[in-house]
Protein backbone atom coordinates (compact mmCIF):
# COMPACT_ATOMS: atom_id res chain seq x y z
CA UNK A 1 0.00 0.00 0.00
CA UNK A 2 1.29 3.04 -0.67
CA UNK A 3 0.01 6.65 0.41
CA UNK A 4 -0.37 10.25 -0.97
CA UNK A 5 0.35 13.43 1.07
CA UNK A 6 -0.57 16.67 1.31
CA UNK A 7 2.34 19.10 3.04
CA UNK A 8 1.39 22.42 4.28
CA UNK A 9 3.31 25.64 5.56
CA UNK A 10 6.96 25.24 4.03
CA UNK A 11 8.26 27.12 6.74
CA UNK A 12 8.53 24.40 9.41
CA UNK A 13 7.25 21.89 6.48
CA UNK A 14 10.30 22.42 3.59
CA UNK A 15 12.11 20.57 6.16
CA UNK A 16 9.39 17.22 6.29
CA UNK A 17 8.48 17.39 2.55
CA UNK A 18 11.98 15.71 1.33
CA UNK A 19 11.06 12.56 4.12
CA UNK A 20 7.73 12.13 2.58
CA UNK A 21 9.36 11.58 -0.69
CA UNK A 22 11.91 9.21 0.55
CA UNK A 23 9.81 6.91 2.35
CA UNK A 24 8.88 4.20 0.77
CA UNK A 25 5.42 3.71 1.46
CA UNK A 26 4.73 6.92 0.14
CA UNK A 27 3.60 7.69 -3.80
CA UNK A 28 2.60 11.66 -4.40
CA UNK A 29 3.80 14.00 -2.33
CA UNK A 30 2.28 18.13 -2.67
CA UNK A 31 2.60 21.15 -0.96
CA UNK A 32 1.01 23.86 -0.24
CA UNK A 33 2.07 27.46 1.37
CA UNK A 34 -0.06 30.54 1.94
CA UNK A 35 2.84 32.67 -0.27
CA UNK A 36 3.26 31.65 -3.35
CA UNK A 37 6.97 32.33 -4.52
CA UNK A 38 7.68 30.08 -1.44
CA UNK A 39 5.53 27.13 -2.45
CA UNK A 40 7.32 27.64 -5.99
CA UNK A 41 10.81 27.75 -4.40
CA UNK A 42 10.37 24.74 -2.19
CA UNK A 43 8.99 22.44 -5.04
CA UNK A 44 11.11 23.80 -7.54
CA UNK A 45 13.52 22.72 -5.62
CA UNK A 46 12.26 19.59 -4.54
CA UNK A 47 11.46 18.48 -7.94
CA UNK A 48 7.69 18.17 -6.59
CA UNK A 49 5.37 18.78 -9.33
CA UNK A 50 1.98 19.09 -7.17
CA UNK A 51 1.02 22.33 -5.64
CA UNK A 52 -2.10 24.14 -4.47
CA UNK A 53 -2.12 27.67 -2.86
CA UNK A 54 -4.47 26.55 0.25
CA UNK A 55 -5.66 23.90 2.24
CA UNK A 56 -9.29 24.43 0.86
CA UNK A 57 -8.52 24.12 -3.15
CA UNK A 58 -5.82 20.85 -1.48
CA UNK A 59 -8.83 19.14 0.13
CA UNK A 60 -11.12 19.54 -2.78
CA UNK A 61 -8.95 17.57 -5.24
CA UNK A 62 -9.27 13.57 -5.36
CA UNK A 63 -6.98 10.90 -4.36
CA UNK A 64 -5.34 12.23 -1.68
CA UNK A 65 -4.86 10.10 1.69
CA UNK A 66 -3.44 12.34 4.32
CA UNK A 67 -2.41 15.79 5.30
CA UNK A 68 0.58 16.98 7.47
CA UNK A 69 0.20 20.41 8.63
CA UNK A 70 2.64 22.33 10.13
CA UNK A 71 0.84 26.10 10.01
CA UNK A 72 0.57 28.85 12.60
CA UNK A 73 -0.80 27.60 16.10
CA UNK A 74 -4.04 29.70 15.85
CA UNK A 75 -5.14 27.64 12.56
CA UNK A 76 -4.64 24.39 14.31
CA UNK A 77 -7.59 23.20 15.88
CA UNK A 78 -10.09 24.12 13.12
CA UNK A 79 -8.10 22.52 10.31
CA UNK A 80 -7.09 19.46 11.75
CA UNK A 81 -10.99 19.25 12.00
CA UNK A 82 -11.76 20.13 8.67
CA UNK A 83 -8.50 17.84 7.38
CA UNK A 84 -10.36 14.78 9.28
CA UNK A 85 -14.16 15.76 8.31
CA UNK A 86 -12.60 15.53 4.33
CA UNK A 87 -11.92 11.85 5.30
CA UNK A 88 -8.11 12.19 5.05
CA UNK A 89 -5.94 11.33 7.73
CA UNK A 90 -4.15 14.84 9.29
CA UNK A 91 -0.99 14.92 11.57
CA UNK A 92 -0.04 18.48 12.89
CA UNK A 93 2.44 20.66 14.29
CA UNK A 94 2.41 20.70 17.86
CA UNK A 95 0.16 21.90 20.36
CA UNK A 96 -2.68 19.98 19.34
CA UNK A 97 -5.14 22.77 20.50
CA UNK A 98 -4.89 26.04 23.02
CA UNK A 99 -8.45 25.52 24.57
CA UNK A 100 -9.96 22.35 26.52
CA UNK A 101 -12.91 22.54 24.16
CA UNK A 102 -10.90 22.40 21.06
CA UNK A 103 -9.00 19.26 22.38
CA UNK A 104 -12.70 17.69 22.82
CA UNK A 105 -14.04 18.68 19.31
CA UNK A 106 -10.49 17.50 17.77
CA UNK A 107 -11.16 14.05 19.85
CA UNK A 108 -14.53 13.85 18.29
CA UNK A 109 -13.79 14.68 14.97
CA UNK A 110 -11.01 11.76 14.76
CA UNK A 111 -13.77 9.49 16.40
CA UNK A 112 -16.13 10.37 13.68
CA UNK A 113 -13.84 10.68 10.83
CA UNK A 114 -12.20 7.37 11.68
CA UNK A 115 -8.95 8.58 10.31
CA UNK A 116 -5.70 8.63 12.20
CA UNK A 117 -4.95 11.89 13.85
CA UNK A 118 -1.40 12.63 15.05
CA UNK A 119 0.45 15.49 16.69
CA UNK A 120 3.95 15.92 15.59
CA UNK A 121 5.72 15.96 19.39
CA UNK A 122 9.18 16.18 17.98
CA UNK A 123 10.67 15.45 22.32
CA UNK A 124 9.48 12.31 22.01
CA UNK A 125 10.98 11.38 18.79
CA UNK A 126 14.11 12.85 19.58
CA UNK A 127 17.60 10.86 19.94
CA UNK A 128 17.70 12.43 23.60
CA UNK A 129 14.33 10.83 24.34
CA UNK A 130 15.60 7.62 22.93
CA UNK A 131 18.63 7.47 25.26
CA UNK A 132 16.36 8.02 27.87
CA UNK A 133 13.82 5.22 27.36
CA UNK A 134 16.96 2.98 27.14
CA UNK A 135 18.60 4.07 30.24
CA UNK A 136 14.97 3.81 32.27
CA UNK A 137 14.42 0.17 30.06
CA UNK A 138 17.91 -1.23 31.03
CA UNK A 139 17.76 -0.03 35.23
CA UNK A 140 20.26 2.31 34.93
CA UNK A 141 17.86 5.15 36.63
CA UNK A 142 16.68 3.08 38.89
CA UNK A 143 12.84 4.50 40.23
CA UNK A 144 11.65 6.81 38.48
CA UNK A 145 11.61 9.96 41.25
CA UNK A 146 11.99 13.55 39.69
CA UNK A 147 11.29 15.44 35.80
CA UNK A 148 12.78 18.69 35.22
CA UNK A 149 11.72 20.53 31.97
CA UNK A 150 12.63 24.07 30.43
CA UNK A 151 12.21 25.86 27.12
CA UNK A 152 13.15 29.42 27.51
CA UNK A 153 12.88 31.56 23.98
CA UNK A 154 13.22 35.06 22.96
CA UNK A 155 10.38 35.22 20.73
CA UNK A 156 11.31 39.37 19.72
CA UNK A 157 10.91 39.57 16.16
CA UNK A 158 8.70 36.56 15.78
CA UNK A 159 5.50 37.38 13.67
CA UNK A 160 2.89 39.06 15.26
CA UNK A 161 0.30 36.46 16.11
CA UNK A 162 3.04 35.17 18.59
CA UNK A 163 2.91 38.70 20.53
CA UNK A 164 1.32 37.59 24.58
CA UNK A 165 1.55 34.16 23.65
CA UNK A 166 1.04 31.98 27.07
CA UNK A 167 4.26 29.95 27.35
CA UNK A 168 2.45 27.37 28.65
CA UNK A 169 0.19 26.92 25.67
CA UNK A 170 3.62 25.28 24.30
CA UNK A 171 4.39 23.04 26.94
CA UNK A 172 4.63 19.63 25.14
CA UNK A 173 8.15 19.61 24.24
CA UNK A 174 9.04 20.31 28.20
CA UNK A 175 6.69 18.27 29.68
CA UNK A 176 5.73 15.30 26.83
CA UNK A 177 8.99 12.80 27.62
CA UNK A 178 8.16 13.07 31.07
CA UNK A 179 4.67 11.41 30.73
CA UNK A 180 5.90 9.13 27.89
CA UNK A 181 8.70 7.81 30.58
CA UNK A 182 6.25 7.64 33.47
CA UNK A 183 3.41 6.13 31.33
CA UNK A 184 0.88 8.47 32.97
CA UNK A 185 -1.27 11.51 32.74
CA UNK A 186 -0.83 15.12 34.89
CA UNK A 187 -2.92 15.04 37.42
CA UNK A 188 -2.97 18.45 38.53
CA UNK A 189 -0.97 21.67 38.50
CA UNK A 190 -0.06 24.52 40.06
CA UNK A 191 1.52 27.30 37.91
CA UNK A 192 2.80 31.09 38.90
CA UNK A 193 3.64 33.55 35.92
CA UNK A 194 6.76 36.13 36.46
CA UNK A 195 7.17 38.93 34.56
CA UNK A 196 3.38 40.54 33.52
CA UNK A 197 4.27 41.44 29.69
CA UNK A 198 5.09 44.95 28.84
CA UNK A 199 2.61 46.92 26.50
CA UNK A 200 5.12 46.15 24.30
CA UNK A 201 4.37 42.45 24.25
CA UNK A 202 1.04 42.39 24.65
CA UNK A 203 -0.30 40.98 21.83
CA UNK A 204 -3.52 39.09 20.28
CA UNK A 205 -2.70 35.98 21.97
CA UNK A 206 -3.03 37.51 24.87
CA UNK A 207 -2.08 39.65 28.12
CA UNK A 208 -0.48 37.41 30.80
CA UNK A 209 3.07 36.71 31.69
CA UNK A 210 6.55 36.62 30.14
CA UNK A 211 7.40 33.13 32.34
CA UNK A 212 5.58 30.79 33.54
CA UNK A 213 6.69 28.15 36.42
CA UNK A 214 4.48 24.81 37.18
CA UNK A 215 4.71 21.76 39.25
CA UNK A 216 2.59 19.04 37.31
CA UNK A 217 1.30 16.34 39.89
CA UNK A 218 1.67 12.96 37.87
CA UNK A 219 -1.29 10.31 38.37
CA UNK A 220 -0.44 7.09 39.83
CA UNK A 221 2.90 7.39 42.13
CA UNK A 222 4.20 10.61 43.80
CA UNK A 223 5.83 12.17 40.79
CA UNK A 224 6.10 15.35 39.80
CA UNK A 225 7.56 17.09 36.82
CA UNK A 226 8.77 20.85 37.40
CA UNK A 227 9.01 22.89 34.24
CA UNK A 228 9.30 26.35 33.09
CA UNK A 229 8.20 28.12 30.20
CA UNK A 230 9.39 31.58 28.73
CA UNK A 231 8.59 33.38 25.78
CA UNK A 232 9.41 37.06 26.48
CA UNK A 233 11.44 38.95 28.94
CA UNK A 234 14.00 36.92 29.74
CA UNK A 235 17.72 37.27 29.39
CA UNK A 236 18.86 34.46 28.34
CA UNK A 237 20.17 32.40 25.65
CA UNK A 238 17.89 29.31 23.72
CA UNK A 239 17.15 26.20 25.94
CA UNK A 240 14.84 23.71 25.22
CA UNK A 241 14.64 20.28 26.69
CA UNK A 242 14.16 17.58 29.76
CA UNK A 243 15.89 16.09 32.51
CA UNK A 244 15.03 12.78 34.03
CA UNK A 245 15.79 11.56 37.87
CA UNK A 246 15.77 8.09 39.24
CA UNK A 247 16.76 6.87 42.69
CA UNK A 248 20.27 4.61 40.45
CA UNK A 249 20.72 7.53 38.05
CA UNK A 250 20.01 10.61 36.21
CA UNK A 251 20.16 12.52 32.97
CA UNK A 252 20.12 15.92 32.50
CA UNK A 253 19.60 18.17 29.28
CA UNK A 254 22.84 20.82 28.65
CA UNK A 255 22.88 24.02 29.99
CA UNK A 256 24.29 26.34 26.46
CA UNK A 257 22.18 24.83 23.33
CA UNK A 258 24.81 22.04 21.36
CA UNK A 259 26.47 20.89 24.54
CA UNK A 260 26.47 17.22 25.73
CA UNK A 261 23.76 16.08 28.04
CA UNK A 262 25.06 14.85 31.31
CA UNK A 263 24.61 11.39 32.88
CA UNK A 264 25.01 10.90 36.09
CA UNK A 265 24.82 7.31 38.13
CA UNK A 266 25.19 6.07 42.02
CA UNK A 267 27.57 4.04 43.09
CA UNK A 268 27.70 1.25 45.62
CA UNK A 269 27.71 2.72 49.43
CA UNK A 270 31.44 2.70 50.63
CA UNK A 271 32.28 2.08 54.43
CA UNK A 272 32.78 4.95 56.46
CA UNK A 273 31.16 7.54 53.79
CA UNK A 274 28.49 9.51 53.87
CA UNK A 275 26.27 9.73 50.67
CA UNK A 276 26.77 7.50 47.46
CA UNK A 277 29.58 8.49 45.10
CA UNK A 278 28.12 9.47 41.52
CA UNK A 279 30.05 8.94 38.31
CA UNK A 280 29.32 11.89 35.60
CA UNK A 281 29.52 11.37 31.77
CA UNK A 282 29.34 13.75 28.80
CA UNK A 283 26.46 11.90 26.30
CA UNK A 284 26.32 12.69 23.02
CA UNK A 285 23.28 10.58 22.00
CA UNK A 286 22.84 8.37 18.90
CA UNK A 287 19.34 7.98 18.72
CA UNK A 288 17.35 5.10 17.28
CA UNK A 289 18.21 4.82 13.20
CA UNK A 290 17.84 0.75 13.47
CA UNK A 291 13.64 1.95 13.76
CA UNK A 292 13.60 3.76 10.27
CA UNK A 293 13.74 2.64 6.95
CA UNK A 294 17.39 2.65 5.78
CA UNK A 295 16.00 5.12 3.19
CA UNK A 296 15.18 7.70 5.47
CA UNK A 297 17.94 7.21 8.22
CA UNK A 298 20.37 9.89 6.77
CA UNK A 299 17.45 12.24 7.52
CA UNK A 300 18.10 11.88 11.37
CA UNK A 301 21.05 14.16 11.63
CA UNK A 302 18.68 16.76 11.37
CA UNK A 303 17.29 19.31 13.90
CA UNK A 304 14.99 18.70 16.66
CA UNK A 305 17.36 16.10 17.69
CA UNK A 306 16.56 14.19 14.49
CA UNK A 307 12.99 13.21 15.30
CA UNK A 308 11.71 14.30 11.94
CA UNK A 309 12.68 10.99 9.98
CA UNK A 310 10.69 9.11 13.31
CA UNK A 311 7.54 11.17 13.18
CA UNK A 312 7.00 10.68 9.41
CA UNK A 313 7.56 6.87 9.64
CA UNK A 314 5.26 6.84 12.51
CA UNK A 315 2.54 8.33 10.89
CA UNK A 316 2.64 6.90 7.44
CA UNK A 317 3.42 2.94 9.21
CA UNK A 318 0.22 3.91 11.51
CA UNK A 319 -1.90 4.20 8.04
CA UNK A 320 -0.55 1.38 6.06
CA UNK A 321 -0.57 -0.38 9.24
CA UNK A 322 -4.42 0.81 9.53
CA UNK A 323 -3.53 1.36 13.76
CA UNK A 324 -3.69 4.22 15.93
CA UNK A 325 -0.99 6.46 15.98
CA UNK A 326 1.90 6.33 18.76
CA UNK A 327 0.41 10.35 19.41
CA UNK A 328 -3.28 10.04 18.68
CA UNK A 329 -5.89 12.33 19.71
CA UNK A 330 -6.35 11.31 23.21
CA UNK A 331 -2.90 11.55 23.68
CA UNK A 332 -2.33 14.33 22.01
CA UNK A 333 -4.94 15.84 24.25
CA UNK A 334 -3.40 14.29 27.64
CA UNK A 335 0.03 15.91 26.80
CA UNK A 336 -1.81 19.59 25.48
CA UNK A 337 -4.29 20.02 28.12
CA UNK A 338 -1.70 20.12 31.27
CA UNK A 339 -0.24 23.50 29.72
CA UNK A 340 -3.60 24.94 28.86
CA UNK A 341 -4.97 24.19 32.59
CA UNK A 342 -1.09 25.61 33.74
CA UNK A 343 -1.99 29.13 32.10
CA UNK A 344 -5.21 29.14 33.49
CA UNK A 345 -3.76 28.21 37.37
CA UNK A 346 -1.12 31.49 36.46
CA UNK A 347 -3.74 33.72 35.55
CA UNK A 348 -5.63 32.44 38.86
CA UNK A 349 -2.40 33.46 41.03
CA UNK A 350 -1.06 29.74 40.89
CA UNK A 351 -4.72 27.79 42.30
CA UNK A 352 -4.62 24.04 41.82
CA UNK A 353 -6.40 22.78 38.82
CA UNK A 354 -7.63 19.38 38.16
CA UNK A 355 -6.67 18.12 34.75
CA UNK A 356 -8.87 15.84 32.72
CA UNK A 357 -8.40 12.56 32.08
CA UNK A 358 -8.66 11.81 28.42
CA UNK A 359 -8.50 8.10 28.79
CA UNK A 360 -4.77 7.75 27.43
CA UNK A 361 -1.45 7.62 29.08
Amino acid sequence: MSIDVIVVGLGFGADFAPIYQAHPDVGRVAVVDADPARTAAVADRLGIDHRFASLDEALAADGWDAVHLLTPVRFHAEQVQQVLKSGRHCASAVPMATTLEDLDALIAAQDDARRNYMMMETAVYSREFFHARSLLDDGHLGQLSYFKGDHLQNLDGFPEYWRGYPPMHYVTHALSPALALANTRVESVRCVGSSRLTPDHVGVAGDGFGTEAALFKLAGDDLVANVTMSFFQLGRSYLEGFSVYGDEGALEWPQLEGGPMKEFRMQPMADGRRGRAVSEADIEPAGAPDLLPEVLRPFTGGGHGGSHPHLVHEFVSSIVQDRKPRVDARTAATWTAPGICAHQSALQGGVEIEVPDYGAH
